[in-house]
């Protein structure tokens, strides 16, 4: 079993849910509900690993709250 940290955003055009594991190329997709994208990137990583376990480029950590001004 593998366990990966997905960004998830949402796309004020179309409002489709996008997440991506942050690191991983190719690990994106997109859903019109977050359980839809969910199902998305497990099947689209599970496509990916077959292909081996990748070596990770980046690692999430974490959101940071910047104020200006």
């Amino acid at each position: 079993m593998h366990a990966y940290t997905a960004v998830i955003e949402r796309c004020a055009d179309t409002r489709l849910y996008v997440g991506y594991v942050p690191g991983f190329p190719g690990a994106h997709s997109q859903g019109a509900t977050l359980d839809e994208l969910h199902a998305n990137l497990q099947e689209v990583i599970a496509m990916l690993l077959d292909d081996g376990e990748p070596k990770l480029q980046t690692e999430f950590v974490g959101t940071q709250t910047v104020v200006v001004g």
